[in-house]
């Protein structure tokens, strides 16, 4: 099986001449790539898919997928249910990694820092601008809570559905006062970029001062070893 699987990585690589001054100018341009790609391909079904690590109250690390919902030169932002073991988890330990990979492009970008709970306002403001049926479910859904079969969550969909029915208004649904999100308050922003014969590059903006992802003055820049 490993040598059915066994596969060099064409990419283009990353070198210190190419890359960006800041980490946000970089991972805007390594984004709108990947966006584009899945435009305009099948091989990127997901581009802002992302990855994120917390640790639990007992020190063991838990990794989930979700999606990128914000992202600006105060770093990427993800929402949720604010019961969910990723909440839970972040209220005990707000440290927290996460990475967006394109397997496709040979490319991946790790985010590690701290984790901050967004604003009513900004939550507010995205909430409305989901898709009826995904603010529905925001309400059905009591996230990472076990249930007995799928029926039990379909039938909580119906109700709140029926509750709020699809006007077309963006305030047609409440915003459940348990849903919320988080930005991350990156330390460390990573580029990795796949090359042949596993000599890939890993192109490491490190924080040395305050600033946002805009800010060349809080990063120093160091190459790490595939």
């Amino acid at each position: 099986m490993n040598d059915a699987l066994r596969r060099q990585y064409h990419g283009e690589g990353l070198s210190e001449s190419a890359l960006a001054v800041t980490p946000w100018e970089q991972a805007r341009r390594w984004v709108d790539d990947a966006v584009y790609r899945a435009a305009e391909r099948d091989d990127v079904p997901e581009p802002l898919a992302m990855s994120v690590a917390t640790v639990d109250a007992a020190g063991r690390p838990d990794v989930r997928t979700v999606l990128m919902r914000f992202f600006d030169p105060s770093g990427p932002g993800f929402v949720g249910n604010l019961g969910s073991a990723k909440s839970v988890q972040i209220a005990g330990n707000p440290w927290i990694a996460a990475a967006l990979v394109w397997p496709a492009l040979y490319r991946a970008i790790r985010f590690r820092g701290m984790a901050h709970q967004l604003g009513r306002a900004e939550v507010e403001r995205y909430f409305r601008e989901r898709p009826w049926g995904s603010r529905v479910s925001a309400w059905a859904s009591r996230q990472s809570q076990v249930i007995e079969g799928r029926s039990g969550l379909e039938e909580a969909y119906q109700r709140y559905a029926a509750r709020w029915p699809d006007q077309g208004r963006p305030t047609d649904v409440p915003v459940p006062d348990f849903w919320g999100g988080y930005r991350i308050t990156c330390d460390e922003v990573e580029f990795w970029a796949g090359r042949t014969d596993r000599l890939h590059d890993r192109l490491v903006f490190m924080r040395v001062g305050d600033g946002g992802l805009d800010e060349a003055s809080a990063w120093r820049l160091e190459r790490r070893q595939p």
